[in-house]
């Protein structure tokens, strides 16, 4: 069992195993969760020989990921400038879900639902309206309701509910659909699965990288060595691993993203199959302090979550994260608790210092960052996959993704065309 202050570490090679450069390729994105592989797929449609390291691609924190897309009702106070980019995922996601669609033959439940957060008592419905005075100034658009409005939009609330907002705007996706698809998309696109852990990160000076020894510290990134002893040589690297991004050996620590795990629990239950809809739109609030969401999907899950636990690597699934997620959820729908749970599981968000992601290219030549999404992975994966291939391309970062350059915590990258130098190496 991993200690939860220790990351995850991998099985090394046999000794003996052996050590040659297996394959070259123009990408290599270590990661193979909903990031790396919209970035892979992605970068792969442009015509980019593209491989993906991951002992199971579509894993991930994606597997116990809600998959709400909401702009609107996850605003944060001090977060306009990760606002503009949730908006702008958001605006992309129905072009996004039908290219994907197309491209893999495969739906990934994007549901043009809506969202309602209520408020179950006077303190709640203050701090709900404060925060509707804020969208309102940002033009966001969210409607007021009333408690009775709230009940007769979703009758299965509590009679409780003193008022809410609804946002017709915020939609919802199913991550494991959303993975599925994009393993598929890849493949028909010729990306390339190791499916392996990457151990270490290469550089161009080191032995058998295809550069001098000497010249390591100086050099640019050139792929990755594999747990089970492949090297895979690349011309540009994206680490996309997620809450693990910061512990891949080899990385300098110059430009080793500041990424951390943050744990989630998050408990799936079964919705009755004949009459009226439990629940038809995604429902949150905040219970006692805590934050609640109830997502219903069209297949009749219904998903609630999530818990929000600052505790190293550790996925244990525990009896108070259950208790008090049922115990909150059946204060705002009391109906709930008559429902089959049908799967309880924990995964890891990764955290960065101000909560948004790092992106493009890094001060290491042919090093890129795609990490630190946080609660935003499966809303922002389109508009990360056009970032990202658009700087592995030999562009710049879109306008809505610079302020969330991969650099803004360390050294500036180095200009763009040495970042592309030995691209098809």
């Amino acid at each position: 069992m991993q200690s939860r202050d220790t990351p995850p570490t991998t099985t090394p090679a046999a000794s003996g195993a052996p050590r040659t450069a297996d394959a070259t390729y123009d990408v290599l994105v270590v990661g193979g969760g909903v990031i790396g592989l919209v970035t892979a797929w992605q970068a792969a449609r442009r015509g980019l020989a593209t491989a993906v390291a991951d002992p199971a691609p579509g894993g991930g924190a994606a597997q116990v990921a809600a998959g709400m897309l909401a702009a609107v009702t996850e605003l944060h106070y001090g977060e306009e400038a990760l606002l503009a980019l949730n908006l702008a995922a958001a605006e992309r996601y129905p072009s996004f879900a039908a290219e994907l669609a197309e491209a893999s033959g495969r739906d990934i439940g994007y549901r043009r639902c809506g969202a309602l957060s209520v408020a179950l008592d006077a303190d709640d419905r203050a701090q709900l309206r404060e925060l509707h005075g804020f969208q309102q100034r940002l033009g966001l658009a969210a409607e007021w309701l009333t408690g009775s409005e709230c009940r007769r939009l979703e009758p299965m609330l509590a009679p409780g509910v003193r008022g809410g907002l609804r946002v017709d705007g915020d939609h919802q996706t199913d991550p494991r659909l959303l993975t599925a698809a994009l393993v598929a998309a890849c493949e028909r696109a010729g990306v390339t699965f190791h499916r392996s852990l990457a151990a270490r990160l290469r550089l161009a000076g080191d032995a058998g990288a295809g550069g001098d020894a000497g010249d390591a510290a100086a050099g640019r990134a050139a792929g990755a060595e594999l747990a089970d002893g492949t090297r895979v040589a690349a011309g540009q690297t994206v680490l996309a691993a997620g809450s693990r991004s910061g512990g891949l050996a080899g990385v300098p620590e110059a430009v080793r993203p500041p990424v951390r795990p943050v744990k989630g629990q998050v408990l799936r239950l079964r919705m009755p199959g004949a009459g009226a809809p439990f629940l038809g739109r995604t429902v949150r609030a905040v219970v006692r302090g805590s934050s609640v969401y109830l997502v219903p999907r069209e297949s009749g899950e219904l998903v609630v979550g999530a818990t929000s636990e600052e505790l190293g690597w550790d996925t244990t699934v525990t009896a108070g994260g259950v208790y008090e997620l049922l115990r909150d959820a059946h204060e705002l729908v009391p109906g709930l608790t008559e429902l089959p749970l049908v799967e309880t599981g924990a995964g890891l968000r990764p955290g960065s210092p101000d909560n948004a992601p790092l992106l493009g290219p890094t001060a290491l030549p042919g090093l890129h960052l795609a990490t630190g999404h946080y609660r935003n992975g499966i809303l922002l994966a389109p508009v990360t996959g056009d970032a990202l291939a658009a700087v592995l391309t030999g562009g710049e970062l879109p306008d809505a993704t610079r302020p969330f350059a991969a650099t803004r915590f360390g050294r500036p990258a180095r200009h763009r065309h040495e970042q592309h130098e030995g691209q098809h190496a």
